[in-house]
């Protein structure tokens, strides 16, 4: 029997306005987890990803099948923030990353835009990463810079997808299926929060956690001892996977 125990933070940082938002809508089959970041530089972040987020959990409590769920809730979600920008007069503004994890029992599903990360991990490491749609991964990914230069590029906030813009095509990534019971926890995060911690950090913390919220609020120590200085939002939703 497999079970899940899940925990959450969101946190302003250094900044004023906290414009992460994070959701989760759970039943004995069905679970989701959903995590934005909204984009500060563009106004109105904080209404953009809350928009998104509770668009994403709306559909959920009305979905019928998890394997075509999320191409339908971002494709949603997107609408619903295009039609409020245009409301609102704010069309330069209101946008947001996202990244959302579904799942019964047996398989799990990840769609994700920008640079809001899904981590899933096993006893090995790190299984699977998502790859952020921003200039520094793109460089990554072109071998022009080393992966741990991402943290700290200069141009580390400027983002080639988000929400909030019009999309002539999808926008958004979904990752292959994935057995449940193949992983040990999962972790969606702002990069407020993954920039101050390392992937080795998170597994090291997390063999030593026995539940969801003890790897979390050992991570969150990690990110707020962290010495960079006028911290961003930062926000996580950590889920371990429990097997009896």
């Amino acid at each position: 029997m497999i079970t899940l125990d899940y925990a959450y933070i969101t946190y302003p940082g250094d900044r004023s306005i906290n414009e992460d938002a994070v959701g989760f809508v759970a039943t004995q089959e069905k679970h989701c987890f959903v995590l934005c970041d909204g984009l500060g530089g563009h106004g109105m972040g904080d209404e953009a990803s809350f928009l998104v987020k509770e668009s994403i959990l709306k559909d959920f409590t009305t979905q019928e099948s998890l394997a075509d769920f999320l191409p339908i809730a971002f494709t949603h979600a997107q609408e619903t923030l295009l039609i409020q920008q245009a409301n609102k007069h704010a069309q330069q503004k209101m946008k947001t990353t996202a990244v959302c994890m579904v799942c019964d029992m047996k398989k799990l599903y990840v769609g994700f835009v920008g640079d809001s990360r899904f981590y899933a991990f096993c006893k090995k490491g790190v299984a699977v990463q998502t790859a952020d749609h921003s200039v520094p991964y793109r460089l990554y990914l072109s071998k022009m810079i080393q992966e741990e230069e991402i943290r700290t590029h200069p141009d580390r906030n400027i983002l080639l997808r988000v929400m909030g813009v019009p999309w002539n095509e999808s926008q958004y990534e979904i990752l292959k299926p994935m057995k449940l019971k193949s992983y040990q926890g999962f972790l969606l995060c702002s990069d407020g929060f993954w920039e101050l911690i390392t992937e080795e950090e998170m597994c090291e913390l997390l063999q030593g956690s026995n539940t969801a919220a003890e790897w979390l609020s050992k991570m969150q120590g990690v990110v707020a001892a962290h010495p960079k200085k006028d911290k961003d939002n930062f926000s996580a939703i950590a889920v371990l996977v429990h097997k009896r």
